[in-house]
């Protein structure tokens, strides 16, 4: 038995933080019923790098975090979409929106009105800010909470201007936030019978992944200087050129410092670092790090990789994503599963996995409204209802 199987997730999220959060759910187990706009799917169906199934809506950032879920189209700004949402969410244990603060509690959807008649329901909702606060009315993007959180400015280097990570982050870290969030509830409603409601921002997600960051600030009142690939007092935790290719080397502990002296011939200096407080910093870093780039260039970063890790210290060659994914390692672990499409692409599932019962992909991403009606059918509307609905507008059901 799957953990979450028998939960059932109504997800009115869009774009990656929100449809992410209830993926993970998803492919624990729990039955996720995501809920689209007849006429506005969710804008990920159409972004991608294969333009034929943009066209088809069914683009493969939509199935980076859509598998083992159902699609429901309804809109929810009519009286009677409003209803099926209120039907839904009556007999389903949790809700998940990422709409504009206060926009869902405008339509009669929001965490008060729904638990009067569902007192176990776990509502949470993600936002760029957060449901308090100045700005929380403001939408934002992934790029938009780098830039006001700091982590921009806190990744690059010195002199030159802030970098935005390259990968979404913030919305796939939020995600996992929200997910941890939303189990917690659960778990505790085992205990207490009760629902919650959960408020997930953005910010501070991206303040959460800067925690080491905000501890130093609040001791010496000094923002975190960039430091690009390379720790500006560990010379043996950064990145150096090689004979061919880069390689980054996590020598942060002392002990971990004197054994890469030690693979590098330099005994002597291996037995002082060993001796070192790690309270204290080094005595020369700068020249360190002048005989570490000689040295180190001596052979290709894959030949020092291989070295390093043999005798405990952390390093890998830079590699790019192709090669990560194309490497024994990461084949085999369970990260990469069979997506279920008609295409054999596979998806990545979850960060972790189980002795038994782990996350798993059961069915693909859903095409736009593939399960409208039977999901209708189940609240109780009948089959002339339902195309009704679909002629006035107020559901989209698939051909």
């Amino acid at each position: 038995m799957l953990a979450f199987e028998g939960i059932q997730v109504i997800d009115m999220t869009h774009v990656i933080a929100g449809p992410f959060s209830t993926y993970q759910l998803g492919v624990m187990g729990a039955t996720i019923i995501k809920i689209e706009n007849p006429s506005n799917p969710d804008m990920m169906r159409f972004e991608g790098v294969d333009y034929d199934s943009n066209q088809r809506a069914m683009g493969t950032s939509f199935h980076a975090q859509s598998a083992n879920k159902l699609s429901v189209a309804v809109d929810i700004k009519t009286a009677d979409g409003q209803e099926i949402i209120r039907k839904l969410s009556k007999e389903s244990d949790v809700l998940v929106e990422n709409y504009r603060c206060g926009s869902l509690e405008n339509l009669g959807l929001g965490y008060k009105s729904l638990k009067t008649q569902n007192p176990g329901l776990i509502y949470c909702s993600l936002t760029g800010f957060g449901q308090t606060g100045p700005k929380a009315q403001h939408t934002a993007y992934d790029n938009v909470i780098q830039a006001f959180s700091g982590l921009m400015a806190s990744t690059g280097s010195v002199g030159n201007s802030p970098v935005k990570v390259g990968p979404p982050v913030l919305d796939y870290g939020t995600g996992a936030q929200a997910a941890y969030a939303i189990s917690a509830a659960l778990f505790k409603r085992t205990r207490t019978g009760t629902g919650e409601c959960i408020d997930v921002s953005m910010l501070d997600a991206a303040l959460m992944f800067m925690s080491s960051g905000i501890a130093d600030y609040q001791s010496s009142g000094k923002a975190p200087i960039p430091t690009g690939n390379s720790s500006a007092t560990k010379p043996g935790y950064a990145c150096y050129p090689t004979e061919q290719g880069l390689l980054m080397i996590g020598a942060w502990t002392p002990k971990q410092y004197a054994r890469l002296w030690e693979v590098l011939g330099e005994s002597e200096k291996a037995k002082i670092i060993d001796a070192h407080n790690p309270a204290e910093p080094y005595a020369d870093p700068e020249e360190d790090r002048r005989q570490l780039k000689d040295l180190l260039s001596r052979k290709p970063a894959e030949d020092w990789e291989i070295i390093l890790n043999k005798n405990m210290v952390p390093a890998a060659r830079v590699r790019n994503l192709d090669e990560a994914l194309n490497h024994a390692q990461v084949q085999s672990r369970q990260l990469l599963q069979d997506g279920k499409t008609n295409n054999g692409r596979s998806v990545p599932v979850a960060a972790f996995d189980y002795a038994e019962e782990g996350p798993s992909v059961r069915s693909s991403a859903p095409i736009f409204a593939a399960h409208t009606e039977n999901i209708m059918l189940k609240l109780g509307y009948s089959l002339s209802d339902i195309k009704l609905l679909s002629q006035r507008g107020v559901v989209a059901v698939s051909e």
